[in-house]
């Protein structure tokens, strides 16, 4: 497993989205399952990145598969929200000094996609 990579899943396991300032690098690009254009910078991936960690890490949510390159991993989520079973994948690639580039999020059922966006769209609003 890569820096990144750990740096990443010890951010998941604590739900500390404060570490994304140190691993995000400054051009990353965050490609929402929902918002249909790519987000560029730190500033919109934290903000999308650290409120998805109040709304997925509910207690149900989980790895439960990796596919991991020498800049890139796939990494294989399920989670429960509103009784709906989510499954998805977080893509993230990062840089030769250990910082996410890239990171992208994919997410099915349809139904499973919807209560996810209704609940980030409601968690973002709320910070606003």
């Amino acid at each position: 497993m890569t820096t990144a990579l750990q740096q990443w899943h010890q951010l998941v396991s604590e739900q500390n989205p404060a570490g994304l300032q140190t691993l995000l690098a400054d051009e990353v690009v965050f490609y929402s399952p929902v918002v249909h254009t790519p987000q560029r910078g730190k500033a919109i991936a934290m903000k999308y990145l650290s409120t998805a960690f109040g709304v997925l890490f509910n207690g149900s949510f989980r790895y439960v598969g990796k596919i991991v390159g020498a800049q890139q991993a796939m990494l294989e989520f399920e989670l429960v929200m509103d009784g709906v079973v989510v499954n998805g994948i977080d893509l993230i690639s990062w840089n030769d000094s250990g910082q996410i580039t890239e990171f992208k999020v994919m997410l099915r059922p349809r139904k499973g996609l919807e209560a996810v966006a209704i609940a980030m769209r409601e968690a973002l609003q709320a910070r606003d």
